[in-house]
């Protein structure tokens, strides 16, 4: 068997990436476009020794990764059914007055509430020493809430401070004790000025393979000539 061409050497190479020749084909520096990139990417695929480099070379990433193709093609099917929410979901939970007593402001614990008190026992005490007139003076804590708010608690569907709408929270699950298929998904996190970025593979990509897989995709495209029927028209009689 002859040896590849460095071209034909990089093409292998960079179909390993994602597995789609039209790709790889204009990535190893073939001057085709469009329709004829395809075409031509399909007619290299198909010749024996790129063939031969190919499935060489995904044997010998089988063997590293010491998966079969039964587990891998398990493991693409369950990121694909992986829910993304057990990652990162955008919550809607009750806010301070969905479950106090009468839908007034519910304290979480004593603690809290005595915090209150004693900031506004402070307060009331400043203004007397500032002279304030007692009309202006704050407010005390309305206890009548009751204590026991928990903030993970779904919004009551009546409440009239927020309508049902409740308090909205972004809730990035904890990375160390993701199930096994969204851990698959899950590539990192990167901090930006807004905050932070959550990093996942692409579904779509996963996709792909798995089309390519069960041969709904495929870049061996099958070139045939149409057949050409042609009927006499000028009545003449056939010698």
């Amino acid at each position: 068997m002859s040896k590849l061409t460095a071209k034909q050497q990089l093409f292998v190479d960079e179909y390993l990436v994602d597995l789609n020749a039209t790709a790889a084909y204009k990535r190893a520096g073939y001057a085709a476009q469009g329709n004829a990139a395809e075409v031509n990417a399909s007619r290299l695929l198909r010749n024996a020794q790129v063939q031969a480099a190919v499935d060489k070379a995904m044997k010998a990433r089988g063997e590293r990764t010491r998966m079969t193709a039964d587990e891998v093609l398990k493991l693409a099917e369950s990121m694909l059914l992986a829910d993304v929410n057990q990652l990162i979901s955008y919550q809607h939970r009750c806010c301070r007055h969905c479950w106090g007593i009468g839908h007034a402001y519910q304290w979480k614990n004593e603690r809290e509430l005595a915090l209150a008190l004693n900031g506004h026992a402070r307060a009331i005490a400043a203004a007397k020493k500032a002279k304030v007139s007692p009309d202006a003076w704050p407010a005390p804590p309305d206890e009548s809430g009751g204590l026991g708010f928990d903030p993970r608690r779904d919004p009551h569907p009546t409440c009239p401070e927020c309508f049902g709408e409740g308090v909205q929270h972004e809730v990035i699950a904890d990375t160390r004790k993701l199930p096994p298929a969204v851990r698959a998904l899950y590539t990192g996190l990167k901090r930006t000025k807004e905050g932070f970025e959550i990093k996942t593979q692409s579904k779509d990509r996963v996709l792909e393979l798995m089309f390519r897989h069960h041969g709904l995709l495929n870049d061996k495209l099958e070139l045939t000539k149409p057949r050409v029927r042609v009927k006499d028209l000028t009545g003449r009689k056939k010698s």
